[in-house]
């Protein structure tokens, strides 16, 4: 996996955790998109960094659950990783707003060129 798709999906579970600490790992995954695997995965290295705490609390059906909160080291970990994405984020819509501009212009002379040669 590569660095930025580990940032991201980091970045992505601890807000996510953040928003609902109860969430289960089979609902993390399923919204956000990932395998449960990585889930898991990614949630025993913030618990191993000390940005994660698990909980046991008791559902509504008195199965065991678990509620992943974030630490104050996670908090803070959890803003540096919002700075990075956003970062991140703003460079490609950048480029996006580059290649739309290049299209425009791309479809403004074909239709021009197509309008000349119709007369």
């Amino acid at each position: 996996m590569t660095r930025q798709i580990d940032e991201d999906t980091r970045f992505r579970v601890m807000r996510a955790l953040e928003a609902d600490p109860k969430l289960s790992q089979r609902e993390l995954a399923k919204s956000l998109g990932v395998s449960l695997g990585l889930v898991n995965y990614c949630l025993k290295g913030l618990v191993d960094k000390g940005q994660v705490k698990v909980s046991n609390f008791r559902a509504s059906n008195n199965k065991l659950r678990y509620a992943y909160v974030l630490t104050p080291r996670g908090v803070l970990a959890r803003a540096k990783l919002t700075r990075a994405f956003l970062k991140r984020r703003m460079v490609e819509h950048e480029a996006l707003m580059a290649e739309i501009e290049a299209l425009q212009e791309e479809v403004e002379t074909a239709g021009q060129a197509a309008a000349e040669n119709l007369r």
